[in-house]
């Protein structure tokens, strides 16, 4: 789990950061919804979490089409 770990840490930091902003973001809107702080907090903190587990496997997926598409495909304008 280590190696996965260390593998894969500027995903990893990124996807923290993303969260952490994510959750900030939620939270403010549904406090603006709901004008209650406790219940903010409450609702805005499940759907960061999973964004946050979809955001790793984006990632992932991302850069291993990265490496199998050729780089004239990736910057061909059309």
């Amino acid at each position: 789990m280590a190696n996965i770990a260390l593998a894969n840490l500027p995903t990893l930091k990124k996807t923290a950061s993303y969260y952490v902003l994510h959750i900030l973001v939620a939270s403010l809107v549904a406090y603006a919804v709901t004008g209650n702080l406790m219940m903010s907090l409450t609702l805005s903190l499940l759907e960061p979490t999973v964004q946050a587990f979809a955001f790793f496997f984006h990632e992932k997926a991302w850069e291993r089409w990265s490496r199998r598409v050729p780089l004239s495909v990736r910057t061909s304008p059309y």
